[in-house]
């Protein structure tokens, strides 16, 4: 499972936070295990799905989901926080990403 930054993004900021860019996304595809993920807007997904984490320049970090190559994407329930330093948005999303791809069970 690789991490990736999203490089298609429209209007990313030009100012750096370490070695992640305020106001930027990380991606990152998985398995949801039993029982999906939670989703403020449909419920639970299940299946193949792609992890968002997106960080804004005041360090408001927000997890979002979408079966993979869809177009639509889900505020993950719970998936909100702040950071002090935008860059640590990466370890938000490295935790996520570990508790979320369950593709064994």
């Amino acid at each position: 499972m690789a991490t990736y930054r999203n490089h298609r993004r429209e209007g990313s900021a030009h100012r750096h936070a370490g070695e992640m860019q305020m106001d930027e996304q990380l991606t990152v595809d998985i398995t949801a295990g039993p029982g999906g993920v939670m989703t403020d807007e449909v419920g639970v997904v299940t299946g193949d799905l792609t992890l968002r984490t997106e960080v804004d320049e005041s360090g408001r970090v927000t997890l979002r989901v979408q079966y993979k190559d869809a177009d639509e994407w889900y505020t993950v329930t719970g998936g909100r926080a702040s950071v002090t330093d935008p860059a640590d948005a990466k370890a938000v999303h490295d935790v996520a990403a570990g508790l979320l791809h369950r593709p064994e069970g």
